[in-house]
């Protein structure tokens, strides 16, 4: 059987693409100086911000953060998967893709969930099947048009029928697709080892990836019936905080999209569809998350969150607040529409109509607006102590956004409310951001009033990575890969013991393939979060000059693997103290005695 591509293939195919002539065959691109440009295809805009790089072999557009290689924008703008932006940049090119042998393990494990697909789809053929012919269907096609969907949009989001009865679908299916069944979550075996169908005398809605495969169902029940909505559990195919509901079809539209609506629920997809309103997608049960947001920002600059006004609308809207802030680079927006109590957008699209329910997303609240009010909420910002309050709910959510003018005209505008000078603010958030306690050696002592347990250094989920000084070594190297060639062994093994295993990765690589280019690079990390990091950072133009980027480098890695233990003790302390010294032997009090004293030291010397 066919098997994986070789990297080696795809480096040659890279090498081989001329990212321009892929790029211009789909849409029209103007020599800027050394680059080419183009209105950005991904997102609707009216000045061309998407620039297109030859030297890099590497696509970027300023506005909506999307980048990437030859590969990379083929899959976007093609929408299609990877060995098929593989298989089309290979026919153009005049070469055959080969492939590599994979073991029996890889072979199972790839049929196995090639068959997951096959089973989900045949489902979903069934549940098609049954609304139009099913003897008690008609409640169902009774309920839907009475929501005032069309027979052309149930096709388009392929509603189906799951009718009532235990073991419809495994009958219809046939007992070699049990396993399956079971397996993808469209059967359930109990304790007597009975199965029977998860879903049963509901209205089923397919749930579909980014390549328009059925990985998923959600089914609503035509009474009052509880729960009312019921979605697939997690399986090898299908992950709930990583699939939006609607998003294949709103990206099959082929209209212009220049922002997306997040709504609750599948029907709110469907019926603002149904007036025309094609950017809706749902969350499937849970909060939005960063993933969500990280593919819609690839799509459109604006994302706009539409709640609920009652209190359970609002707590959803300050998660989604919290999860969106780091995520707003310049250019990005975030909007916030509370609805009515009572109402929903399937019930106000119908009575308001498409162009009023439009203007109310346009007019939807602003990011900065939404929360300035949250954080004023129930405080008497007349007052001094209500302008003391508002000023710490604000500084730091505030901070969670990333570097960039909308951050410092965040942070000027909230000086403006609170008529507290920026430095004053700064100080502020430095003080609402507390540095961790160091461990001192006297902590150890018995009689010490720390002398229990000393608490390891806290590191936030959110910055472990590569720190500043690694990410500018990374930056130089995409701007000049041959710079790798001044690196020894040893640096390499040193970064690698520190931490900083993406910049030692991305060396190692460049000194066992020299003539790699940024798109080669890209390519080694492709759809992974360390492929959108070096993304992202291959896009920032430099201002070193060409010349100047090997001394820059050199310089930034010799500071950056100049005291490396500092790294490795304060990992081994934590290590120890965490622990508890209670539960410590005297030969590991007396090394983490020792270690605390180097560790001092070391700083002292580094200062």
């Amino acid at each position: 059987m066919a098997g994986l591509i070789p990297q080696s293939f795809i480096d040659t195919l890279l090498d081989r693409a001329d990212i321009v002539e892929v790029v211009d065959r789909r849409i029209k691109l103007k020599k800027t100086g050394k680059n080419y440009s183009a209105r950005c295809p991904f997102h609707d805009e009216k000045t061309p911000s998407f620039s297109v790089n030859p030297d890099k072999q590497f696509y970027y557009c300023f506005g909506c953060g999307a980048g990437g290689n030859a590969i990379g924008f083929v899959m976007d703008y093609d929408n299609v998967d990877f060995p098929q932006a593989v298989e089309t940049l290979a026919h153009t090119a005049g070469l055959e893709v080969p492939r590599e042998q994979t073991t029996p393990q890889q072979e199972a494990q790839r049929d196995r969930q090639s068959h997951l697909y096959t089973t989900l789809n045949a489902a979903n053929q069934y549940y098609q099947h049954a609304l139009r012919h099913h003897p008690q269907a008609g409640r169902a096609v009774d309920y839907l048009k009475g929501r005032g969907l069309s027979g052309h949009i149930a096709k388009l989001y392929q509603i189906g029928f799951a009718p009532p009865g235990w073991q419809n679908l495994i009958e219809r299916l046939g007992d070699k697709e049990l396993e399956s069944l079971v397996e993808n979550g469209m059967a359930i075996r109990n304790d007597k080892d009975r199965t029977y169908d998860r879903f049963r005398d509901r209205i089923m809605f397919p749930i579909r990836d980014q390549r328009g495969r059925v990985v998923a169902f959600g089914g609503r029940v035509l009474g009052d019936e509880k729960p009312k909505y019921l979605n697939s559990p997690e399986t090898p195919v299908f992950s709930k905080s990583r699939e939006l509901y609607g998003l294949y079809e709103a990206k099959q539209s082929r209209k212009s999209i220049e922002r997306i609506v997040v709504v609750e629920g599948y029907m709110d997809v469907i019926a603002l569809a149904q007036h025309d309103i094609h950017y809706a997608v749902a969350t499937l049960g849970t909060a939005t998350s960063e993933h969500h947001l990280t593919r819609l920002y690839r799509l459109v600059s604006e994302v706009v969150f539409c709640f609920d006004g009652d209190k359970a609308g609002r707590a959803a809207a300050e998660r989604a607040l919290h999860t969106v802030l780091p995520l707003l680079e310049d250019g990005r927006q975030a909007k916030f529409l509370f609805l009515d109590e009572g109402e929903d957008p399937d019930t106000l699209v119908r009575k308001l109509g498409t162009q009023a329910f439009e203007s109310l997303i346009k007019d939807a609240r602003p990011v900065e607006q939404f929360l300035f009010d949250m954080a004023a909420e129930g405080l008497n910002q007349e007052s001094l102590e209500g302008k003391a309050s508002f000023s710490k709910r604000a500084v730091p959510l505030v901070q969670q956004l990333p570097s960039g003018v909308f951050k410092q005209l965040m942070w000027q505008a909230l000086a403006d409310r609170t008529g507290v000078d920026l430095a004053s603010l700064t100080e502020l958030a430095q003080i609402q951001t507390p540095k961790p306690k160091p461990i001192l050696a006297q902590d150890l002592e018995p009689n010490s009033p720390n002398s229990l347990a000393p608490k390891p250094i806290q590191r936030h989920e959110k910055n472990i990575g590569p720190s500043k000084l690694a990410l500018t070594c990374i930056s130089l190297l995409l701007q000049r890969p041959d710079v790798a060639t001044q690196v020894e062994n040893e640096d390499i093994a040193i970064l690698n013991d520190s931490g900083e295993s993406l910049l030692s990765e991305l060396l190692t690589l460049l000194r066992r393939q020299p003539h790699s280019n940024t798109a080669m690079l890209l390519g080694h990390w492709y759809g992974t979060a360390e492929g959108e990091l070096l993304a992202r950072l291959a896009g920032e133009e430099s201002i070193i000059p060409f010349d100047g980027l090997p001394v820059q480098f050199k310089d930034c890695l010799r500071r950056l693997t100049k005291h490396p233990k500092l790294k490795v003790l304060q990992e081994r302390i934590n290590d120890l103290s965490k622990r508890g010294i209670g539960s410590l032997s005297d030969t590991e009090k007396s090394e983490l005695k020792e270690l605390l004293a180097e560790l001092r030291a070391l700083e002292s010397a580094n200062s």
